[in-house]
């Protein structure tokens, strides 16, 4: 169907576009693939209806996050670490060591987390500081998805740029020999 873009009716359809509406729509369109913000709002963009807005917010302009474990308990584990991530499908997204705590609370059936987001530095430099962050409760899961590695390695070279270049060969290989996996936390009311 070819559409005139003169103010008459077409067949089935409702309203004629305007030049005008088509003209502004399509620059929009236009400057947001050239930005590339398609698929970087997609992939970066928190929905989950479960975060308040500042930890939304935070998401999406902070580099790190800090997630403890949660015990049998519910109380926190001693181990806070400061890890790099990415939001998908509206939750965050680590890569990490198999050997890590994290890794090994999830195996020992601890699927329960606190995250808190900003950017503190490393955590034992931090000291509490990055307890005033935003925070939400999150369970998590192993996610195996090669697809989801991809996104991954693609959101992190654009967001850790500066490192990148030593960090993209040891997470492929990683993920390749097996020694590190995708950590999936989706937000959760707490």
């Amino acid at each position: 169907m070819t559409f005139d873009l003169r103010r008459k009716r077409h067949p089935g359809v409702k309203t004629a576009l305007s030049r005008r509406s088509f003209m502004i729509g399509s620059g929009v369109f236009c400057a947001a693939a050239s930005l590339g913000l398609g698929s970087r709002l997609r992939a970066e963009t928190v929905s989950s209806d479960v975060l308040s807005a500042p930890a939304k917010a935070a998401l999406s302009e902070s580099p790190l996050v800090y997630i403890s474990p949660l015990l049998k308990k519910g109380g926190e584990s001693r181990c806070h670490g400061e890890v790099w991530f990415f939001v998908d499908e509206g939750d965050v997204v680590i890569f990490t060591s198999k050997e890590s705590w994290k890794a090994k609370a999830l195996s020992l059936g601890r699927n329960q987390a606190r995250i808190w987001v900003g950017d503190f530095g490393p955590v034992w430099r931090a000291g509490n500081r990055f307890r005033k962050a935003p925070e939400f409760l999150a369970q998590a899961e192993v996610d195996s998805r090669p697809e989801v590695f991809e996104r991954l390695m693609t959101s992190y070279g654009k967001r850790y740029a500066d490192e990148w270049g030593k960090w993209e060969p040891r997470f492929r290989k990683g993920y390749n020999d097996g020694t590190r996996e995708l950590i999936r936390y989706r937000p959760v009311v707490g």
